[in-house]
């Protein structure tokens, strides 16, 4: 019964809701309708335009909504009329919204400030033992220093055909940081098999070097030189010569004292003011006493601007034939001054100056203008410059690069206006290379004739006037103290002579090079190399000849037999080439020498 009553208001519900929807769907129906019929004129009016753009509209059916009771009770009363459509027609083209990117952040880790409990165990101090931290105690930073002074001490002897006998010592004291001395002394003999053709010399130099607590340097050195040739270079060789009467003896002895700041001042001033002191005199009591003194003062202005001052003064007096009716005293004074600004930066230098100069009162003024060019992003270096300057000619001087001087009588001073261009640098760690070419005036110029009677002694011209081009160049490789190479090329052209035919003694071409080798650590190797092309001279009968090239290789070879003991052994003219450097005057043929170097490091 009570399911009864349930299943007839459930009908009775289901009947309220179908009436209710079918008078809705009438109201509905007569709206649509009129509206169509409002619609239908401007549709004729607009048929082809409609015609032409049906694919851009969108037609969407939808079903009229029916409630879920009114389906079932049309089913139910098998209702077959087909349900109401609403057609639309629309140009909107539904589209879905762009979603925004989700970035996900990874959150930071969270910061354990938990402490880990950390257990010790200790044992038990039977012993007992302090287990207290050690204390930190501050050290003081030793200085670096790259090399450490030591003072090394050594001797050398040895002994080689043609009577040659050899003996030098060096040996060095000091600190290295207040004062350091250094005293060398050598001796070498030999005896060729020409008559007369010996040769011995003995030369000893004391240098010291003291710091002062002004931030100055002091430096001394004193020297003695003693050379004993013979003229055996006379011809013909019949003629008969007392050995005493070819004699040929120079001693030289002298001392130079320096002074210089090793950093610039409070007033931003570098100085270094010298003084030397030389006697030089030969067997036959012609003597020469010179003076040379010299100051430079260097002021720096803000980091690029300088201005250097020199002062110097080189007087010298030689007497020849002293004690004889013709006695002849030859003075012979240079004064000059050389102010310059300097212009310096990390890639260019300019150095602007002038030289007044009084050469035995003979006032000149000398250009002296230089400048360095640094290419960048290399290290090439570009020079040139218009300079001018003397050469001292003196007793001494001129016995050192001729030592078969007859007495002079005449001294004159070699002025040089040189006019250059050239290239330095390097590439890479180790070579680095130089190139200069020079246009040379050179007034009195020395030149080395033989005298007319035997030829055993040179007569010194001087030619007022002359050019010379020159080019050098050297090379060089080094790597550290285990192998080191230089040479060097010089070629001269000597031209427009005034009184002169040729440039009489002077070398027109020159290569030299050094080779030291450190093969192992007790074995290192030496070589040099000499080689020129023949000077000009002058012949009894007053024609020029010509020398003839000359080569001269040494080799030498030094190695360790016992720690502070090793063992030398040197060939001289390896080719056994019988040249001539000076006219008449030829030189040793193969020399072999060998002997021992004591260190007492």
């Amino acid at each position: 019964m009570h399911y009864c009553k349930k299943i007839c208001c459930f009908l009775l519900l289901v009947s309220l809701t179908t009436a209710t929807v079918q008078a809705q769907h009438k109201k509905k129906g007569k709206k649509k309708v009129q509206t169509a019929a409002h619609k239908k004129a401007p549709a004729k009016t607009k048929k082809s335009h409609t015609a032409a753009t049906p694919a851009k509209k969108k037609t969407a059916v939808f079903s009229a909504a029916e409630s879920t009771p009114a389906k079932l009770n049309r089913e139910g009363l098998g209702d077959t009329t087909a349900p109401r459509v609403v057609t639309v027609t629309s140009a909107f083209k539904p589209s879905l919204k762009n979603a925004a990117k989700v970035n996900f952040t990874a959150a930071s880790p969270v910061i354990d400030s938990s402490r880990v409990p950390v257990l010790y165990n200790i044992p038990a101090q039977n012993l007992l033992f302090s287990y207290q931290p050690v204390p930190i105690k501050p050290l003081a930073l030793p200085q670096d220093s790259g090399l450490a002074w030591v003072n090394d001490h050594y001797i050398k002897a040895g002994i080689g055909n043609y009577t040659t006998g050899l003996a030098e010592g060096a040996f060095s004291f000091g600190d290295g940081k207040k004062s350091i001395t250094n005293l060398r002394a050598n001796y070498l003999t030999t005896k060729g098999n020409l008559p007369a053709q010996q040769y011995s010399k003995f030369g000893m130099n004391v240098i010291s070097i003291l710091n002062t607590n002004h931030n100055n340097e002091w430096t001394t050195k004193a020297f003695y030189e003693n050379t004993t040739r013979y003229f055996y270079g006379y011809e013909p060789a019949s003629l008969n010569y007392k050995k005493d009467s070819l004699l040929n003896r120079f001693n030289t002895a002298g001392i130079e004292v320096g002074l210089q700041n090793k950093a610039r001042n409070d007033f931003n001033i570098t100085y270094h003011p010298q003084v030397q002191l030389r006697y030089f005199a030969d067997n036959r009591d012609n003597k020469e006493y010179a003076l040379v003194a010299k100051a430079n003062i260097n002021k720096g202005f803000a980091k690029i601007y300088a201005f250097d001052l020199g002062l110097t003064a080189d007087i010298s007096k030689a007497t020849f034939f002293p004690s004889t009716p013709n006695q002849r005293t030859l003075k012979n004074n240079l004064y000059y001054v050389s102010p310059t600004l300097q212009f310096n930066t990390p890639n260019f230098k300019l150095y602007l100056g002038i030289q007044p100069s009084w050469d035995n009162q003979n006032f000149s003024t000398l250009p002296n203008i230089t400048a360095e060019a640094r290419i960048k992003e290399s290290a090439l270096v570009v020079e040139g410059g218009w300079t001018g300057y003397y050469n001292k000619n003196t007793y001494y001087s001129l016995a050192g690069f001729n030592p078969w001087l007859a007495a002079l009588t005449d001294l004159q001073n070699t002025k040089a206006i040189e006019t250059y261009a050239g290239i330095k640098g390097s590439a890479g760690n180790h070579f680095t290379y130089k190139g200069r070419v020079s246009f040379i005036k050179l007034n009195n110029q020395p030149l080395f004739v033989n005298d007319l009677l035997d030829g055993k002694t040179f007569n010194v011209l001087y030619e007022p006037s002359m050019q010379l081009m020159k080019l050098h160049g050297e090379v060089g490789y080094n790597v550290q103290e285990k192998f080191s190479f230089l040479a060097g090329a010089t070629f001269q052209k000597f031209s427009s002579l005034v009184v002169n035919e040729q440039a009489w003694g002077q070398l027109p071409f020159e290569v030299t090079g050094t080779l030291k080798w450190k093969v192992l650590k007790d074995l290192q190797v030496k070589a040099d190399a000499f080689l020129w092309d023949g000077p000009y001279y002058r012949s009894k009968s007053m024609q020029a000849m010509k020398l003839d090239p000359a080569a001269d290789l040494n080799l030498g070879i030094e190695f360790a037999v016992m720690p502070k003991l090793n063992l030398w052994f040197q060939v001289n003219n390896l080719l056994n080439n019988k040249y001539q450097r000076w006219n008449q005057y030829q030189v040793l043929g193969l020399n072999v020498l060998g002997g021992v170097v004591y260190s007492f490091r």
